[in-house]
């Protein structure tokens, strides 16, 4: 037997060393998830439940837990109100204004991402300043200027200004997608006689669909959720939103907490169906660009 006998290596959790820590850093970063996901999601299970609530259960303290689920808030904001008015019209005001900024801002966007010119940087600046100003500044001049044109208390005059607020957040992220699209992709297309707005349409916009998706979305829930100008420029059913909507079930005898959690369930349904469906374009265009 030889004098030098190895010894045996120690042996680890796992078969290797280090194992055990690697496993409970993820039972730690696991729980920790599941804790932020708790956090964020307790609020809307809150919503949820409440809105199947009586209104006796609504009100009750402490909180009911175990009760009788009702649909009466669901029916009842559609045959006591005209709430499908303001579903209406909270649906045709955030889609128009969508599409109208999306027209006007991919173009705008992708000028401003290829063509260099004296001043680019300022204008891009200058069209960020615009989304910068506090809507509460610009609410008094654009309340007289809407009432003198006529405006006021109409779909035409809501699109127009969701448009105006939407656009600058358009422009500047669309120009950062565009300017993560190699120039090459285009020069090759415009020396094979192909002119720059078909470069863009045939190549810039698709390569750049996710970024396009993920910008959509946030402008439509904007413009879903926009509280302050719906309220100031509207005040009948034949404009009013579904934010502004929510402010009736808001009486000196108290808050009608059925009522209003119920709408304010009907109001997720459609930027969670849109998020759903464009979560793939989503996810890329969030994270285009973040890696050369």
């Amino acid at each position: 037997m030889s004098a030098a006998t190895a010894t045996p290596a120690p042996t680890y959790a796992g078969g290797r060393p280090g194992a055990g820590r690697r496993v409970l850093g993820g039972i730690v970063r696991n729980l920790l998830v599941l804790l932020v996901l708790v956090a964020f999601m307790f609020p809307i299970f809150m919503i949820l439940m409440t809105s199947f609530k009586s209104r006796a259960d609504a009100l009750a303290v402490p909180p009911v837990w175990i009760f009788s689920p009702t649909v009466s808030n669901y029916t009842d904001v559609f045959k006591l109100y005209p709430f499908a008015a303001y579903l209406r019209n909270s649906v045709l005001v955030a889609t128009l204004s969508t599409l109208l900024a999306l027209i006007i801002g991919i173009p705008a966007a992708y000028a401003l991402a290829r063509f260099r010119f004296r001043g680019v940087n300022h204008v891009q600046f200058w069209i960020l300043s615009v989304r910068m100003t506090p809507a509460i500044a610009a609410i008094i001049p654009l309340f007289i200027l809407f009432r003198r044109f006529g405006l006021t208390n109409s779909i035409i005059g809501l699109v127009l200004i969701y448009l105006t607020t939407s656009l600058p957040f358009i422009v500047w992220m669309l120009t950062r997608f565009f300017e993560d699209i190699p120039r090459e992709l285009e020069e090759a297309s415009l020396v094979e006689g192909s002119t720059w707005f078909g470069a863009m349409t045939k190549i810039a916009i698709p390569l750049a669909r996710p970024g396009i998706a993920a910008t959509a979305i946030f402008t439509f829930i904007f413009s879903w959720n926009e509280f302050l100008f719906a309220l100031i420029l509207t005040s009948t059913e034949k404009s009013q939103t579904m934010p502004v909507a929510v402010t009736l079930f808001i009486r000196e005898t108290g808050i009608e907490w059925g009522y209003m959690t119920a709408v304010a369930v009907i109001m997720m349904i459609p930027t969670a169906i849109l998020t759903l469906l464009a979560q793939r374009h989503l996810v890329q265009g969030l994270t285009m660009g973040a890696l050369k």
